[in-house]
């Protein structure tokens, strides 16, 4: 969709795409290239793989509503609890556990601002002419 209403609808997810498949790429491979995470057991490499993982089929998930008008809503509702559940998550940790570095304050103020911009599409006008 190149329409106005088109890049309202999705530009999100395809920012959303951009930032966490190569976060999830990094968390999967190189933990200590961009965070302050230096795993050391097998374990904790299995979890960063993990959540590798969730992050990239999320990505695919919201890939197929930019491509696909039939995965739309499902790509939207997936990309609002996601970026909601992690700027929520990062929100409890800012108050119980200290101010993390810059780059995980950015992460929460990006993630907060993804998942309710995520809520405005889903409520606006171009989504329900969608």
């Amino acid at each position: 969709m190149k329409t106005k209403a088109g890049i309202i609808l999705k530009i999100h997810l395809i920012i959303s795409v951009i930032i966490v498949a190569p976060v999830a790429i990094i968390y999967g491979f190189f933990p200590d290239l961009e965070f302050d995470l230096f795993p050391k057991t097998i374990d904790k490499y299995s979890f960063y793989k993990a959540i590798m993982g969730l992050y990239l089929a999320f990505s695919i998930i919201w890939i197929l509503g930019v491509f696909k008008s039939s995965y739309l809503k499902i790509a939207l509702i997936s990309n609002i609890t996601f970026m909601l559940g992690l700027g929520f998550g990062r929100l409890i940790s800012l108050f119980t556990d200290g101010v993390p570095t810059q780059g995980y304050l950015i992460g929460t103020f990006l993630e907060l601002f993804l998942g309710f911009y995520g809520i405005g599409v889903i409520s606006s006008k171009y989504y329900k002419k969608h």
